[in-house]
């Protein structure tokens, strides 16, 4: 380790500095009153926390989800923006369903964000629960920058 930078390495006798952590907080996003950070960015990777249907005041569409699904995703909008990235840099996402019912009309609200049709790799889970019983929804994603 170096002295005053916590996240070196010593490869072989020769010191290697990892790249620093940047810790993302677009102003008009809502985190909630929970210890995370919504994205973090190191070197060109950002990782997106994952994001309910919160809008920038703290309301949650509760119990509709299509209004919760396009409040994620327009959430992950402005983070990605924030780190200087969008959508078409995404290459993982992973969503949270509360309700198997629920699948298709993500899909239709997911595919408009992605107008070319690219689509990151995608994991997409079936949950007895999230941390507030009226989240339907949560999505967590990786992104590069170019």
């Amino acid at each position: 380790m170096v002295a005053g930078h916590p996240r070196s390495q010593d490869k072989g006798g020769m010191t290697i500095m990892a790249d620093p952590l940047e810790y993302i907080a677009p102003p008009d996003s809502f985190k909630g009153n929970v210890p995370i950070s919504l994205a973090v960015k190191v070197g060109k990777q950002i990782f997106v926390s994952g994001v309910p249907g919160y809008d920038r005041h703290g309301k949650l569409a509760v119990g509709d989800f299509s209004a919760q699904m396009k409040q994620t995703m327009d959430n992950i909008t402005a983070i990605l923006k924030a780190t200087g990235t969008g959508w078409d840099r995404v290459a993982r996402t992973r969503v949270f369903l509360t309700r198997a019912k629920d699948f298709d009309d993500m899909n239709l609200i997911y595919v408009t964000y992605f107008p070319h049709g690219k689509f990151p790799a995608r994991t997409t889970m079936y949950v007895h629960a999230l941390p507030k019983p009226e989240f339907l929804l949560e999505i967590e994603c990786e992104a590069v920058l170019e």
